[in-house]
């Protein structure tokens, strides 16, 4: 693994060295993995903060579902959900925050509010203004890739060869995203499990995930709690969810991914730091 700098804000992290853990703060009544367990800004802020204490490096804050089948909600109504959790837990702690978001008033306002990252799952496609809105700011952006949009993306997910069209998609991006004049260090992908792939989509990706890192880029994954861990262990309960989660946290850095996106902060913590110890 060569060195892989990633720039997030005046700080520049080389993931390199170490792995990366964002922890997943979803202030929405309907994610499908926590049913809005940090729909209350206050729930949300005591929950950023847990998460900061057990070990995070980031916190990921998201007003919107983009769970399969989701609807999608207002610009009002996606500031009204995160803006007063951004501003209090950046008042509280000193961490790194992330919106997720694919609109650019949601950034804008959270960029104004203390995030530094913005993390879209549209990768700039589903707002214009978004990605000239990062180069202006100057912020980190994570550019996913997703095969139509959350309500229906599960519906009949096809590709030829999904490692080659994904990794061309992150090269189409970051062209995009270098022309709007955004600086290539504050460049992150995310290959966008569960995002419009099916089960043999997924490991296949997870599986080749050093052939992705185009530009030599970071790699932001997401597997925790989502349905395929349930189909490869054979269980529909999300508590179930979480051992594979971990298992995955512990592969993922091997294989190369860089900043693992989870739920459960202090386990897949744990389990980077068993990974970074059984690094060559």
């Amino acid at each position: 693994m060569g060195d892989r700098l990633w720039k997030i804000g005046d700080k520049i992290v080389d993931l390199s060295k170490r792995g990366m853990i964002m922890g997943v703060l979803n202030v929405t009544p309907d994610s499908f993995s926590d049913g809005g367990e940090f729909f209350a800004t206050d729930a949300a802020v005591a929950g950023g903060i847990e998460m900061a204490s057990e070990g995070a490096d980031i916190i990921d804050i998201g007003g919107e579902s983009t769970r399969p089948g989701a609807e999608p909600v207002s610009a009002k109504e996606e500031l009204k959900r995160v803006l007063p959790v951004i501003e209090e837990l950046r008042a509280k702690i000193d961490i790194s925050v992330s919106i997720d978001t694919s609109k650019s008033e949601v950034a804008s306002a959270a960029l104004d509010a203390g995030a530094s990252i913005i993390n879209d799952v549209t990768a700039g496609r589903g707002d214009e203004k978004m990605l000239p809105l990062a180069a202006k700011r100057k912020a980190a952006i994570v550019l996913m890739h997703m095969q139509g949009e959350p309500r229906t993306m599960q519906k009949d997910p096809h590709y030829k060869d999904v490692v080659a069209e994904v990794a061309d998609f992150f090269r189409q991006q970051y062209a995009c995203a270098l022309e709007c004049g955004i600086d290539p260090m504050a460049i992150a992908f995310d290959p966008g499990i569960g995002f419009g792939k099916t089960l043999e989509h997924n490991v296949t990706l997870l599986k080749n995930l050093e052939r992705l890192h185009v530009h030599d880029r970071p790699l932001v994954v997401g597997v925790s709690r989502k349905s395929f861990l349930g189909k490869l262990v054979g269980s529909s309960e999300m508590s179930d969810r979480l051992a594979p989660t971990i298992a995955f946290t512990s592969i993922l850095r091997a294989r190369g991914g860089d900043v693992v996106r989870v739920h459960d902060v202090k386990e897949n913590v744990a389990a980077l730091r068993v990974a970074k110890a059984m690094q060559p």
